[in-house]
């Protein structure tokens, strides 16, 4: 049986390491380096510097989850945040 665990080598700060992930972090990944127009090593990069503990994987798979968990709560496209709130409130006061 194959793993679903996928080892890439990077380049991180100048440093070649190899990272494990799931396919499906691997292709969030480069979603987000391409929204952000970076590479891929680029924001590899980013997450190194910026995490606390744990190892560089995780901290990969937290950032993928955080992003796409933000995306998700996000406002709809073209609509102000207020508009959402108040027609909310509208609707829930209504008789």
């Amino acid at each position: 049986m194959k793993s679903p665990v996928v080892k890439r080598s990077i380049v991180v700060a100048g440093h070649k390491t190899s990272v494990s992930l799931e396919e499906a972090f691997w292709n969030g990944m480069k979603e987000i380096s391409g929204l952000r127009n970076m590479t891929l090593s680029e924001l590899v990069g980013e997450i190194d510097s910026n995490r606390q503990q744990g190892n560089l994987s995780s901290a990969i798979r937290l950032f993928v989850l955080d992003h796409f968990k933000n995306r998700a709560a996000g406002t709809p496209a073209g609509e102000p945040k207020a508009t959402v709130d108040s027609r909310h409130t509208a609707s829930a006061a209504a008789p």
